[in-house]
């Protein structure tokens, strides 16, 4: 790791990235890509050494609260953060100050954080995102070597649920020829059904490849699935976009489900769940009642 001072931590969305670059080791990471300009080795990760205070100063200076975010490019639960606690930081001053949070993970680690992600719910509004990729334990292992396994994550969102605290599920992503598969989905879904999932996030069964992650990504077919290179390359060449063949069933497969089990899964209605602070009647008010 290294230490850098950052100008700022909010972006326009207010989410932020605490960290930048892992050690998840997910042969399919999208953070890898050349267009986010990391001028240093993705494992050694980048360490926004002022983050926290700057934090603080974004929320003294807002007229009115809102929901923050972070995860979107580097899982706030790496190793690191166990020895650092970062996100703690910010869950703590998120509590303080009545901010909701969402935050984005593969990591069941984000239970160390129960009691704030329970406070801050019951203050503002704490939403907790999960990514789960495949139902095979072997395959996960393969494509996520370094995360908890997807029986961990799928307990954690239970542990969540539990204490009150509403879930979304990530279902990406879908990779053409290796999990791409009607019993994979139900796998996953299944489990989302039992953890009582708020919604499930799915841009499509495939995967998108930039400059960057799609020359990682193929040397990691090439270690772990002899000639499945060679088949993509013959299938999808250079393209940005990578598409199962099995696409429009099993998205058909992912809404009837969903609908079924009544799990919300319009990606426009979950994201503005996710950025949409709504107002808690303050204890006085609920007295009048």
């Amino acid at each position: 790791m290294h230490f850098v001072q950052a100008k700022g931590i909010l972006s326009a969305q207010n989410g932020m990235n605490l960290y930048r670059g892992c050690t998840h080791g997910c042969i399919y990471c999208d953070s890898r890509s050349r267009c986010y300009h990391m001028d240093h080795d993705f494992e050694d990760v980048e360490v926004k050494e002022n983050a926290i205070a700057l934090l603080e100063q974004a929320m003294r200076r807002r007229r009115s609260r809102c929901m923050l975010g972070t995860g979107a490019m580097t899982d706030p639960y790496i190793p690191l953060e166990e020895e650092l606690g970062y996100v703690r930081q910010a869950l703590s001053l998120a509590c303080r100050y009545s901010f909701g949070f969402t935050l984005q993970t593969k990591s069941a680690r984000v239970l160390r954080d129960l009691d704030l992600l329970a406070a801050i719910h019951e203050k503002a509004k704490c939403v907790v995102q999960m990514t789960l990729t495949t139902y095979d334990e072997a395959l996960c292992r393969k494509l996520e070597p370094h995360v908890s396994a997807t029986r961990e994550r799928v307990e954690a969102l239970k542990r969540l649920r539990d204490a009150g605290i509403p879930t979304v599920v990530w279902l990406s992503p879908i990779l053409p020829f290796i999990n791409d598969t009607e019993e994979n989905v139900l796998g996953i879904l299944g489990c989302c059904a039992e953890a009582e999932v708020y919604g499930v996030i799915c841009f499509g069964m495939g995967l998108t490849l930039r400059e960057g992650n799609r020359e990682y990504f193929y040397s990691q077919l090439d270690r772990l699935f002899p000639g499945m290179k060679r088949r993509y390359m013959d299938t999808y060449g250079m393209r940005y976009e990578v598409r199962s063949p099995r696409h429009d069933r099993l998205m058909k497969l992912f809404h009837s489900f969903c609908a079924d089990k009544g799990i919300v899964h319009d990606n426009g209605r979950i994201f503005a769940y996710l950025h949409t602070l709504e107002e808690k009647e303050s204890q006085d008010q609920m007295r009048l009642f």
